[in-house]
């Protein structure tokens, strides 16, 4: 089981991006997703957070820029980014639970994709 991030790049401040993660391998399942991000000299911090009943949380420096989203058909959380600031910058990581199909239910870590906004 891998999740594997895409979507990140170089954007301009007030800009756009849409990062998606995707379970590959034998899934049955996600659960419960999150959004990590790390920015330079920083720790890492939770984005945003989806439950299986599409409950969503968001940090307070994203309320009203960042929307996730999931689709359980493809096993995809999706980050939609607007009006990204440079303060966004960072490594994103897509995190949460997948149900395989043996079955057991495990943590699992994206290996991230880098945001970069540029003032």
């Amino acid at each position: 089981v891998q999740l594997q991030a895409s979507g990140g790049g170089l954007v301009q401040a007030g800009g756009s991006l849409r990062l998606s993660c995707v379970a590959t391998g034998s899934i049955f399942s996600i659960n419960d997703m999150n959004w990590y991000r790390q920015a330079p000299g920083k720790q890492r911090e939770l984005v945003a957070g989806i439950t299986t009943s599409f409950s969503t949380t968001y940090a307070d420096s994203v309320k009203g820029r960042f929307t996730i989203s999931r689709d359980d058909a493809k096993i995809t959380v999706y980050l939609q980014m607007n009006s990204l600031k440079p303060e966004d910058t960072g490594v994103y990581y897509c995190n949460g639970d997948v149900t395989s199909t043996i079955p057991t239910v495990a943590n699992y870590w994206g290996q991230g994709t880098q945001v970069t906004v540029s003032s």
